[in-house]
């Protein structure tokens, strides 16, 4: 949720980097940087794609090359996000019995307040939510196999759309209550209704 959310990968050996690959994500990059900045400056409807273009020193034609509006860069970024957020445990080889990274996506969260801020005065929330649950509902249904849980396929889908959904529900409590619990033991609360739930 902040445009710039995926670490540098490194060159994979005897592959040669492509150039263009690098110039267009450093493109898509900079356009984020500049849609995160005018959000927290202005509600996300009075945004301009001129205003992003100046803002981040890229010409029309390149903006459309990547994107058709401004809601498609916006839309695309928050993807790339949710896409490394969601999948984060599984790259990093975390235990299976832990099925969302709660701890690591609350302490962004409180890394990126002002912006999480202006999402929600912009009327964004339920675009960020909306992904941001079919991401994390693909990725818990896969931790949970990982974990060995088995159970119906509708049924294993239902659970961990249910439980994506509590990701939102303690974000946006956690959020209200000024972040008076640690992401650690927000991560602990959301795991023991996991286990609990699943019996």
């Amino acid at each position: 949720m902040s445009g710039n959310t995926e670490p540098r990968q490194p060159p994979q050996p005897n592959v040669k980097p492509a150039r263009t690959d690098r110039r267009v994500r450093r493109t898509r990059d900079t356009l984020g940087s500049a849609l995160v900045q005018l959000i927290q400056e202005k509600p996300f409807d009075e945004i301009t794609v001129q205003q992003l273009l100046d803002r981040a020193g890229v010409s029309r034609s390149t903006f459309y090359t990547h994107y058709r509006d401004k809601d498609d860069l916006f839309l695309s970024d928050l993807e790339d996000f949710f896409e490394f957020i969601s999948t984060l445990l599984t790259r990093q080889g975390a235990p299976a019995k832990r099925v969302a990274p709660v701890q690591e996506f609350l302490s962004h969260l409180a890394d990126v307040r002002e912006f999480h801020d202006a999402l929600v005065a912009s009327g964004k929330m339920d675009d960020v939510r909306e992904l941001g649950l079919g991401y994390f509902a693909r990725s818990i249904e896969q931790r949970l196999l990982m974990a060995g849980v088995t159970m119906d396929a509708a049924c294993l889908r239902a659970t961990s759309h249910a439980f994506a959904g509590s990701v939102f529900s303690l974000m946006e409590w956690w959020l209200c209550h000024n972040m008076s619990i640690s992401p650690c033991d927000m991560d602990k609360l959301f795991h023991r209704l996991v286990w609990d739930g699943i019996g």
